[in-house]
């Protein structure tokens, strides 16, 4: 099977079910966010030097590919090869919830805000953590225009927050003091 099929060089791609669509369709730039977001998590995989973290977000990328499934699939009863379509799921959530609950016992709480940075896994996760907005912010311009699952937005809003919670556990972890946001004249 060849990478390249030339079905996109006029601008257009088709969905899992089948439509074609424009490039720039509102489902294809929420499938493109997640896209780059698993990208940017698997960048902190690599800059991790932790199992635990990197397990755990190894999950997380599996969950991210069901997503973006999700999203290039408009009709979300489709099945593939006879078997339901992965969905993310409110356990996944859940699931999500509990690993913040978990690290977040090894820190101090916050007092000041955080600037993304510190160590280079903290400042990876930073970027995911950035970019899991985004997407989050392309998949709520998606719903305003068609259905799409619920949870869907549930999990990549506390993605983002587990992003921010790994990045500071990251910096802790390497003994890396967390950048502090200072205003003018502090």
């Amino acid at each position: 099977m060849k990478v390249y099929t030339k079905g996109g060089d006029r601008g257009e791609t088709s969905l899992v079910s089948g439509p074609r669509v424009r490039k720039d369709h509102a489902r294809i730039d929420a499938c493109g966010a997640v896209d780059e977001l698993n990208a940017f998590v698997g960048v902190s995989c690599a800059e991790l030097d932790d199992d635990d973290l990197t397990a755990f977000l190894a999950t997380v990328q599996h969950r991210l590919f069901d997503v973006g499934g999700e999203l290039a699939t408009p009709d979300i009863d489709t099945r593939a090869a006879g078997k339901p379509f992965p969905r993310v799921s409110d356990d996944d959530v859940v699931a999500i919830e509990k690993q913040i609950d978990a690290l977040d016992t090894e820190l101090e709480p916050i007092r000041n805000f955080v600037l993304p940075g510190g160590c280079r896994a903290a400042a990876a996760l930073h970027v995911a953590r950035s970019v899991c907005r985004r997407a989050e912010r392309r998949v709520v311009a998606l719903a305003a225009e068609e259905a799409i699952a619920p949870a869907i937005v549930r999990y990549l809003n506390r993605l983002s927050d587990l992003l921010f919670v790994m990045a500071r556990v990251a910096n802790r972890r390497a003994g890396v003091a967390e950048p502090i946001w200072k205003g003018r004249g502090e």
